[in-house]
């Protein structure tokens, strides 16, 4: 780190450089390194959050390869810094920020451009996007949380089922999806969840889902069926396919389908009940409501994995695996 270090915006103090896991052009895996970078600046209305633990998804893969390439409006900038979520403490404050101060614990929903993202010492975020850590999460669970969680609520407000309804997650062991399936119980919603795998299935049993299905090896029209005979009420879909979209076929005709943009293969032929997509809102209300969730027991995000920093390409190799939950870089220790 730099010994020399720059007053931020309230007369706390940051260090010049930081350690980054960093692209200097899209590709495989091994375009990841870690060195220092510069520490970013702090606007009026930006926190800076030292950070503990980002968390490891699925999209960070595709961005890394360049996939989203100028879908933000803005060139991409290298060195690029990947990690759209994390926890940590608050290390400065921009002057016209009033809800942190310096040595708060919190967590954020963050864009990697135009600023850079998580996979670093520090994190640059709007006031907007951050919240507290509830306190019964670890900092591990708050990193990998905001982006999933927001994303699995989003999608059922957007379906807006009464308590007693039938919900199909599809998905429902991955990152987006094992929240899914816990904020979808908090609101009395009946839970079908397509797991993958035994220890998938176990995970969404552990989290309350009314039946659960083996998206692998089991048919799950036919465990649709039997959960719901009239037809289910809607589906949010967290992993694409075609066992997926064969699926859907066990819908009611009045169903209704939330997909989030960016979910992978999109059905080849349409479906029976129209889609919805939709993004996820990382607003405060949207990170209030969440941690209104949370201090009440009902959810609790997975960890399958951390990682160091310096084993970021592991962490990217192990994206392709299989795992239940979420991962996490572990770039500095709790304090």
């Amino acid at each position: 780190m730099s010994a020399h270090p720059t007053p931020d915006p309230r007369g706390a103090t940051a260090p010049a450089l930081m350690h980054a896991a960093v692209l200097d052009r899209f590709g495989d895996v091994d375009e990841l390194a870690v060195r220092q970078i510069p520490v970013p600046r702090v606007g009026e209305h930006d926190v800076l959050l030292r950070v503990e633990v980002a968390g490891a998804a699925s999209w960070d893969a595709v961005e890394r390869d360049g996939d989203y390439d100028g879908v933000f409006g803005v060139p991409s900038r290298f060195p690029y810094v990947l990690g759209w979520d994390a926890a940590g403490t608050v290390a400065a404050v921009g002057r016209a920020v009033t809800r942190f101060a310096v040595g708060d614990r919190v967590y954020a929903a963050s864009t990697p451009v135009p600023r850079g993202g998580f996979y670093a010492e520090y994190g640059v975020v709007s006031e907007e996007h951050v919240a507290r850590v509830p306190e019964r999460l670890t900092t591990a669970q708050a990193g990998v949380m905001a982006w999933d969680a927001l994303t699995a609520q989003s999608g059922l407000d957007l379906l807006d089922l009464e308590p007693g309804r039938t919900l199909m997650v599809f998905g429902a062991s991955g990152g987006m999806g094992h929240m899914a399936v816990q904020l979808a119980h908090a609101r009395g919603l009946r839970v079908l969840a397509v797991s993958s795998g035994s220890d998938g299935v176990a995970l969404s049993q552990a989290h309350g889902a009314d039946a659960v299905v083996d998206g692998r090896t089991e048919d799950v029209g036919r465990a649709a069926r039997r959960f719901a005979p009239d037809g289910v009420d809607a589906a949010l879909i967290t992993a694409g396919g075609r066992t997926a979209e064969r699926a859907l076929d066990t819908l009611k005709a009045s169903g209704r389908i939330a997909w989030p943009h960016g979910v992978h293969p999109l059905p080849e032929t349409p479906t029976a009940v129209p889609l919805s997509f939709f993004d996820g809102d990382r607003s405060r209300r949207a990170l209030d409501r969440l941690n209104a969730v949370i201090e009440t027991g009902a959810f609790t995000p997975h960890v399958a994995r951390e990682f160091p920093l310096a084993e970021v390409q592991d962490a990217h190799r192990a994206l392709r695996e299989h795992y239940v939950g979420k991962l996490a870089l572990r770039i500095a220790s709790d304090s």
